[in-house]
């Protein structure tokens, strides 16, 4: 028997018969899911993993994945969700950098086999299978400071950063904004991020299981899909810029009228363009919420449930959540805020600000405005070397290092170029080396990276933009990459 000693579960525990998952055509009850999150982690303990331990999730979105994640979270086996999309380099720093004591996917992933050897690996389905076959349950008894999950991120030196939310965090993040947002467990979630990462892991999905809400999980975004849901009765849809871009560009006036049933939808991960929010309202209706958040500190600021979503606005901070703006960055002090980069104290000291009163402050790199009420603007990140391409923190230092290996190429720099759909598009801007060519297509077969990391667009120049100390000069470049 589970003892609800994690808070993030208790929903799960409680809900009995009520429907907690859809997915692929399969209705799944709270009980349902609690009893086999259960065996998976009696089959967890079973293999020897137990609280602190590092799993590797490579999953997308399925049934079997999602009890494997309650399950992980029960045994208090440390959750590291990975993109699937990842290739041999990516996988292979986050699996040594966590420590992960098992790898779990649920289809076969070539980059992830042709590595090698490794943590063990097990698929999805076959961990479900054992815990069917175990009797005992095992639960961890788990604290508010027990590590919960490590989550990559990208940041400025190129390879991604763990970062360490505990139990804790999670659960007061996760609280305040489904509090904020109105959700219960009359509302019908449809979620059609990915799961490796904060928006559809933690917000979306634990979201919506934390308020004994159903969850329409949909293996992978199209508009028809989101469409369906809504006239199924989902009541919140939870989105990203470029869901709303081909949404709009989709939608029929009966599809428009589905949609405009629904009594939420949101949407971050980027910004969301003023017209892109006005279109929608006009075909549907519905204004989006828009808000915003990081890895690092989950969601802490949103436009409000109740009263005016300003349009090119993120909102106020969330319950529990203090901001402070110091020479235009913002600073976040917040209870959902990770606890620090995994193993990284040189990342932590220049993240982290303890003031004369002792609050720490996450600086977050994104440049803001506020109005005069105190609703805060986004207007673009501190560094040019982090771009957001369709929801995707990506560094261009390492889209950069893959590229510089091409032995056409003499020096290079990416950066990121406006793009309706996606946000921003990765363009590389190569100098070539005397007599060597290079096609995109080329470029594209050489880059060993995510498929969205990859360059979209390829600028050919003579020589990069430096300034007197040798820097290369980005800002020059995105305002005009030819």
């Amino acid at each position: 028997m589970h003892d609800g000693s994690n808070p993030l579960l208790r929903a799960v525990h409680a809900r009995g018969s009520r429907p907690a998952l859809v997915v692929d055509g399969l209705t799944l009850s709270f009980a349902e899911l609690d009893d086999r999150s259960a065996g998976v982690a009696a089959a967890l303990a079973h293999r020897g993993l137990g609280k602190g331990d590092r799993a590797a999730l490579v999953l997308r979105s399925s049934l079997d994945g999602v009890v494997c994640l309650l399950g992980c979270l029960r045994r208090g086996v440390v959750v590291v969700p990975v993109n699937p999309g990842y290739q041999g380099a990516e996988l292979a720093h986050v699996l040594a950098d966590s420590g992960a004591a098992l790898v779990i996917e649920d289809e076969a992933c070539a980059a992830l086999h042709a590595l090698g050897p490794g943590p063990a690996l097990v698929g999805a389905r076959a961990l479900v299978d054992e815990g069917a076959a175990t009797a005992d349950a095992a639960d961890a008894a788990l604290h508010d400071d027990d590590l919960a999950m490590l989550i990559y991120t990208s940041g400025t030196t190129g390879r991604s950063k763990g970062c360490a939310h505990t139990v804790g965090s999670l659960t007061a993040g996760i609280a305040a904004l489904m509090a904020l947002w109105g959700v219960t467990d009359a509302d019908v979630v449809i979620n059609a991020l990915p799961l490796f990462h904060v928006h559809g892991l933690c917000v979306c999905l634990l979201g919506a299981l934390s308020r004994g809400a159903c969850t329409r999980l949909l293996p992978r975004f199209s508009p028809e899909a989101v469409v369906d849901g809504a006239r199924r009765g989902a009541t919140v849809f939870m989105s990203v810029p470029t869901m709303i871009h081909r949404l709009l560009g989709a939608l029929d006036d009966e599809g428009a009228a589905a949609l405009g049933a629904l009594r939420l939808v949101t949407c971050g991960s980027a910004a969301l363009s003023a017209e892109q929010l006005r279109a929608f309202e006009a075909r549907t209706g519905i204004t989006i919420l828009e808000r915003y958040g990081m890895s690092e500190t989950l969601i802490t600021l949103s436009n409000p449930l109740e009263g005016e979503r300003r349009a090119g606005a993120v909102g106020w901070p969330v319950p529990g959540t203090a901001i402070r703006v110091v020479d235009d960055e913002l600073w976040v002090s917040s209870a959902g805020a990770m606890k620090a980069y995994w193993n990284r104290p040189d990342a932590d000291a220049e993240a982290f600000v303890t003031d004369a009163e002792g609050q720490r402050w996450f600086r977050t790199g994104d440049v803001v405005a506020l109005d005069d009420d105190g609703c805060v603007r986004v207007i673009g990140r501190a560094s040019q070397d982090i771009l957001k391409v369709g929801g995707h923190k990506l560094s261009t230092r390492e889209i950069e290092e893959q590229i510089e290996g091409h032995p056409a190429v003499r020096e290079v720099a990416v950066v990121g170029v406006a793009d309706a759909e996606w946000g921003e598009r990765v363009c590389a801007v190569v100098a070539l080396r005397e007599g060597a060519t290079l096609t995109l297509a080329e470029l594209q077969a050489h880059v060993k990276l995510a498929e969205v990391k990859r360059p979209r667009e390829l600028v050919l120049v003579d020589a990069l933009p430096r300034n007197a100390l040798g820097k290369v000069m980005k800002s020059a470049l995105k305002a005009r990459p030819g």
